[in-house]
């Protein structure tokens, strides 16, 4: 497999393929590059930073491009900062769940959120493990391969453990 494009997001801003797009948060950095999702602002957090990074690396993609590609995203917490906000609704003197944050308790959801953002027909998955092991992953992305021969594998690690706390480390994968 051929690494096609990189990207890295945290607190300190992005970085494309080694250089400095804008050292600002999600939200900031969403506004700056995309701005025409108006569902983000509904997202959960890990969403957020899943979908930015898909957007920034699939910009360039035709959209019959995208639809032969597959979404395999990592990280080790799931979808803990979702879980802990519909937690405190359930936790309220008034006990109402909010339905807007259900959703969202599922890690999947930032794949399904990519696919559906990008008409991207193939695999999507969510993997999560102990800690990151870059040997797993690969092993993961090589059976992605082999089982439903996508034109381009979206992949990374995606965490988000607060405001100040996150990072996606993602990239574009093709078959050499």
């Amino acid at each position: 497999m051929k690494t096609l494009s990189t990207l890295t997001i945290t607190p300190a801003g992005a970085t494309l393929n080694g250089t400095l797009l804008a050292e600002a948060g999600i939200t900031g950095l969403y506004r700056r590059f995309v701005g025409d999702y108006p569902k983000f602002f509904k997202m959960d957090h890990l969403c957020k930073l899943g979908l930015l990074g898909a957007e920034l690396l699939l910009k360039d993609f035709t959209p019959e491009e995208k639809e032969r590609g597959a979404v395999v995203i990592f990280n080790r917490s799931g979808s803990l900062d979702a879980d802990r906000h519909y937690q405190s609704t359930l936790a309220a003197d008034n006990y109402f769940p909010s339905p807007a944050l259900f959703v969202y308790t599922l890690a999947n959801i930032v794949t399904g959120e990519i696919a559906i953002r990008h008409k991207i027909y193939g695999e999507t998955s969510f993997y999560i493990m102990d800690a990151r092991d870059d040997t797993a992953m690969q092993c993961i992305l090589d059976s992605t391969l082999l089982t439903s021969d996508p034109s381009f594998i979206l992949t990374g690690w995606i965490e988000y453990a607060g405001e100040d706390d996150y990072i996606a480390d993602m990239k574009i994968m093709i078959q050499e």
